[in-house]
């Protein structure tokens, strides 16, 4: 008995030897599944195009195949933050929009179909943005393309905010103000912001750095002003009557963490008080992205509650232009997308002339 219990004991740990061998082999294995990454490189080893003010190094060397740049996703370098940041961010988008749709008919209920919108554009501009921060470095018409892109993203997203904004978050008083023009001029500052923005990119170089700044703020300044509008004045109501709706605190939430993002989107800190200290972590842009994430996760469950609780009072303001506005959003949607592709059609033809 003794002798079957010492044999079974030295099996035991004989497959205990052996799983730990298997064990210490992962690494390998990853390392074989995920071959080495080039080492990341500084700022002077990339072309003028790639260089960020005050970031100093962890730039990813151009010109790689684009299964390269797909695995930086999971490299350390000065984009990994910005990228990881709205990656994340539109995968929970995708499960807010899933677990909504539980509830809400968003095919045949037509007011519903202005929260589906601003789901719709708050996943776009979140996946446009990663997928800029993983993918620009392959070359310098990659830069512009995904950047381009980023910016349709962003420039949907200002229109579907102000839909939503209008169309559930709205009081009586305000809307009796702007119905005649609200919508259509969301759209054309939606444009207007996509068009700054690209063009500002395209010709940052040529350009005096107010200029620069001029053409891809001010737009999208004057769009919040329009799109925020609704809120500030529901806000304002309800302080000024002494309300208590509970929901007011998310919007305020809102527009707090916005205004505090957009500091930091256009003033380089800390990397400016700093400079090297902040490649890798802790730049003003990643700072901003997080910022942005919760101001949009704070926004759709505060519309998420007024499209709930505020339903006879959207119904009795809108009627039935909810179709009229998705159909603008689509209108937008296609007008931004042209304007970049025309302005990258711009830089790729400026390319190769230098090139020639």
């Amino acid at each position: 008995l003794l002798v079957a219990m010492a044999t079974v004991v030295m099996e035991q740990i004989g497959r205990l030897f052996i799983n730990a061998q298997q064990l210490r082999q992962i690494p390998q294995l990853l390392e074989s599944a995920f071959p080495t990454l080039p080492c990341t490189v500084k700022i002077s080893d990339v072309p003028r195009v790639f260089r960020e003010r005050h970031i100093l190094t962890g730039y990813r060397q151009t010109d790689q195949s684009w299964r390269y740049y797909f695995l930086t996703l999971f490299q350390r370098h000065n984009e990994t933050l910005n990228v990881w940041t709205h990656l994340l961010a539109a995968l929970i988008i995708l499960v807010k929009c899933q677990e909504i749709s539980e509830t809400v008919d968003f095919l045949r209920d037509p007011h519903a179909q202005p929260l589906f919108i601003v789901l719709l554009a708050a996943f776009t501009y979140l996946s446009f943005s990663a997928l800029a921060h993983l993918l620009s470095s392959k070359s310098e018409l990659s830069y512009y393309t995904f950047y381009f892109l980023d910016y349709v993203g962003v420039s949907v997203y200002q229109y579907g905010s102000a839909l939503a904004h209008y169309y559930y978050a709205i009081e009586k008083e305000w809307h009796s103000s702007v119905q005649g023009f609200f919508l259509h001029t969301a759209a054309f500052l939606a444009w207007l912001t996509c068009f700054g923005c690209c063009y500002g990119k395209y010709a940052r170089h040529d350009l005096p750095k107010f200029a620069h700044k001029l053409l891809q703020v001010v737009p999208s300044a004057l769009a919040y002003c329009l799109d925020i509008s609704p809120v500030v004045h529901r806000i304002y109501s309800c302080y000024w009557e002494g309300c208590s709706d509970p929901i007011v605190s998310y919007h305020v939430y809102h527009v707090i963490f916005f205004l505090i993002s957009a500091y930091f989107f256009c003033c380089p800190h800390p990397e400016s008080l700093l400079p090297g200290k902040c490649d890798f972590f802790g730049q003003g842009h990643q700072i901003f992205h997080v910022l942005v994430v919760v101001c949009t996760l704070i926004q759709i469950e505060a519309l998420r509650t007024d499209f709930t609780e505020r339903r006879p009072l959207y119904e009795r303001l809108h009627g039935d232009i909810a179709h009229d506005a998705v159909a603008l959003f689509i209108f937008t949607t296609c007008c931004c997308a042209l304007t970049a592709f025309y302005v990258r059609n711009r830089v790729r033809a400026s390319l190769f002339e230098k090139k020639e």
